[in-house]
């Protein structure tokens, strides 16, 4: 069944579902069909990977580069490539959503993260949120110190939650 849909995986998404969203409640529809692809797949237990492209530029770019600029939510399952908002709700519908999932790791709805709240984010431990770090020899003459860009955080200074 899987077949029919075009082969487009997302970076790890060969043998789990990956669910681009966006946190952003700027546009009442796009933000509640976000909403409601997260509940149908929570209702059939499926594990999600879900990307925020509003938190990290890294998953705006994948997306980008999968289906050009096609609007969030963007469904993909097992490196394939099911659809936006309005597929997904229409192949729930339809019974055929419960098939495409099969072989999936099943999950049960967890409550909010104690780790992040539910944001699947955190600030980064390393700078603090702030994206700089102070270093050793950043200094134009060899010595004393230097403000460098940080390497763990995204450009919000924030890193994907450990424990989600």
């Amino acid at each position: 069944l899987l077949e029919r849909f075009d082969r487009k995986c997302p970076p790890g998404g060969e043998n789990r579902v990956v669910l681009y969203v966006t946190s952003l409640q700027g546009i009442r529809k796009t933000h509640e069909l976000c909403r409601a692809v997260r509940t149908i797949l929570e209702v059939n237990f499926a594990r999600i990977d879900e990307r925020d492209v509003a938190m990290h530029a890294e998953f705006r770019r994948e997306l980008r580069d999968l289906v050009g600029a096609a609007p969030v939510p963007r469904l993909f399952i097992k490196g394939r490539h099911i659809g936006g908002g309005e597929e997904v709700m229409a192949l729930n519908e339809s019974g055929v959503l419960r098939e495409l999932l099969e072989g999936i790791p099943k999950e049960r709805v967890k409550r909010s993260c104690e780790g992040c709240g539910g944001a699947r984010f955190i600030p980064c431990v390393e700078c603090g949120g702030s994206c700089k770090l102070l270093v050793a020899g950043g200094g134009g003459d060899g010595g004393g110190q230097g403000i460098v860009r940080c390497w763990d955080c995204n450009e919000n200074g924030l890193v994907r939650c450990p424990i989600c």
